[in-house]
């Protein structure tokens, strides 16, 4: 009779650990969703810029939704992103973290 009992409490402890690998599953595809969310916009200046080489340099605000003050920072960008762009022009940007990578970019 324990026996019984305890392999049926085992049973029971199993079925609610199933359901949680099978639940993690259903998870993964939001983390994929989430990672492939736009990062965070903000504004700047452009101080310096390579479009060759893929790197800009952007004086920009404070970037909230990082906790970043403004700064002088220098990115990664995809280089037909920075072709169209000139030194001293206002944009507006959004930066993927961490990784620090712009994905878009556009004159103010």
């Amino acid at each position: 009779m324990v026996k019984v009992l305890w392999i049926a409490a085992a049973l029971a402890l199993a079925g609610p650990a199933s359901a949680q690998v099978s639940s993690h599953e259903g998870h993964t595809g939001h983390a994929v969703e989430t990672a492939a969310q736009p990062g965070s916009e903000a504004t700047g200046q452009i101080k310096a810029l390579d479009a060759k080489s893929g790197k800009v340099t952007i004086h920009h605000g404070p970037i909230a939704s990082l906790g970043w003050p403004a700064m002088t920072m220098t990115f990664q960008a995809p280089p037909e992103l920075l072709k169209p762009l000139k030194v001293g022009q206002d944009v507006k940007f959004t930066l993927q973290a961490p990784g620090n990578q712009i994905t878009a970019i556009q004159p103010q």
